[in-house]
């Protein structure tokens, strides 16, 4: 059983590049594998690894400048959810596009889990799911407001055009881990939405805790890892990945016609090309071959 670690913080790192060599020499000799990513404006990511290797990557990022109250939520997978370890220098750790937002300045007031459900049935209340489409498309909250962005980017163009709807609401969102409510929070509070709120820990936090009988949440949650989603109590899900868009997947979307492993699904057959096709499939043979020999393909 591996421990999968999530987690964000947000911090001032005048020289991001010059953290990745430790990190990346740590991860190496842990065993630790994901995908973190540090900016000037602090870190963000989801790594696995066993107990030992996990301890010792969270307390190594908690000694870096202002991490010491670096926060993460944990879950298991059976089987490792990623091939390698990536740390990569990016000019935000969650992309948005708005110079101006600054999580460190102030965020929507946070609402713990257990208080989540009475805040969100209130009639004064909007509750704005700030996920990518495909996210929204496997699970949300019940009477969530589905903004179908294609990226967290479109968020503040979405807003623009929807302010309207608002107007005398509460303001209530919510993200897989937390990390883009900090961002979209401060930016309605710039754009002069008072009462702005979100949940504490994100749809993680809020499946681990909330028992499945007093949820309001419906589906399941993906996850970008291997897992591709998670269930209430943080259980692996049912769902796989089409590995040529990387959405997911329910089980009958296997049987479609326009599915082909590692080549299209139903939400991308139209959106590659015959060549983008045949390499997909070049690759997906790479993988099968490298299956047979026992080795691992990483491409």
């Amino acid at each position: 059983m591996f421990t999968v670690a999530a987690l964000y913080h947000f911090t001032r790192f005048a020289d991001p590049d010059g953290l990745r060599p430790a990190i990346v020499e740590l991860c190496e000799r842990e065993g630790v594998r994901g995908t973190l990513l540090v900016a000037k404006e602090g870190i963000n990511g989801t790594v696995a690894g066993n107990r030992a290797g996990i301890d010792a990557l969270l307390a190594h990022l908690r000694s870096l400048p202002g991490c010491a109250e670096l926060e993460h939520k944990e879950s298991t997978a059976s089987e490792m959810p990623f091939n390698r370890m990536k740390v990569r220098l990016k000019r935000e750790i969650v992309t948005m596009g708005q110079p101006d937002v600054d999580p460190l300045a102030r965020t929507g007031h946070y609402v713990k889990p257990e208080d989540w459900n009475e805040l969100i049935q209130s009639e004064d209340v909007a509750v704005i799911d700030t996920r990518n489409d495909y996210e929204v498309a496997i699970g949300t909250f019940q009477g969530a407001i589905d903004p179908m962005t294609k990226s967290f980017g479109e968020f503040p163009a979405w807003w623009e055009a929807n302010k309207d709807r608002f107007h005398n609401k509460r303001v209530a969102m919510f993200c897989t881990g937390g990390i883009r409510c900090e961002k979209s929070t401060n930016y309605l509070l710039g754009q002069g939405v008072e009462d702005v709120y979100h949940l504490q820990g994100g749809i993680l936090k809020y499946l681990e805790e909330v028992p499945e009988e007093n949820s309001t949440w419906d589906g399941e949650c993906f996850v970008f890892d291997g897992r591709v989603s998670v269930g209430h109590g943080l259980k692996e899900g049912d769902l796989k990945l089409c590995y040529a868009c990387r959405r997911p997947l329910q089980p009958e979307d296997l049987r479609r016609d326009s599915y082909e492993l590692g080549v299209s699904c139903h939400q991308c057959v139209d959106e590659t090309s015959a060549e983008d096709k045949e390499r997909f499939r070049e690759r997906q043979k790479q993988i099968k071959l490298a299956v047979k020999r026992g080795e691992k393909h990483i491409g």
